[in-house]
């Protein structure tokens, strides 16, 4: 199943005394975020739609933004969303270039061996020091972690629900 929306950046802490937050995009991008004028929040409160006052470009490796939301005004109010995750549909999310994929489009894919044989699912993506990792739960409900790259993976099938492991002998 494709998700509609997904997690694009994470809350960290209040920013300055006027109710600012500052947020870590998980993509590594901030121009989709810096053009939001509202947005769906999840934390500890549950879902809530917050209108945006302002955001602005704050730097760093990895790649962070400053926002202010209406009605949040001061440093204690922000701090309520410390923690929080930014959920955008598709159309508000960072684009795509060639071979790249919104980590939510790959959980739940069918993993299949290179005979077309089932392995197992994936269950979800991980950072690692070296790049992602990807979590599968094979058939036997064992999780094994495989890194997300070129000379492990094969063809990747959105439509079909499917990813092929060229090298099997990881999960062994």
């Amino acid at each position: 199943m494709i998700e509609e929306r997904f997690v694009s950046a994470v809350i960290l802490s209040p920013f300055a005394l006027e109710g600012f937050v500052k947020a870590r995009s998980l993509s590594g991008e901030t121009e989709h975020l810096l053009r939001l004028s509202s947005a769906v929040l999840r934390g500890k409160f549950g879902e809530r739609v917050y209108k945006i006052e302002k955001t602005l470009a704050a730097g760093g490796v990895p790649a962070h933004i400053l926002i202010k939301f209406n009605g949040i005004d001061t440093p204690e109010a922000a701090k309520t969303l410390s923690g929080s995750e930014i959920l955008l549909s598709r159309v508000e999310a960072a684009p795509l270039a060639a071979g790249e994929y919104y980590i939510e489009d790959l959980k739940g894919l069918r993993v299949l061996d290179a005979g077309g044989g089932t392995l197992g699912e994936v269950s979800g993506i991980l950072e690692g020091g070296g790049g992602h990792l990807l979590e599968m739960r094979l058939l036997s409900g064992a999780l094994k972690l495989v890194p997300f790259r070129n000379e492990f993976f094969g063809e990747i099938k959105l439509e079909k629900r499917e990813i092929t492991l060229l090298a099997t002998w990881i999960i062994e």
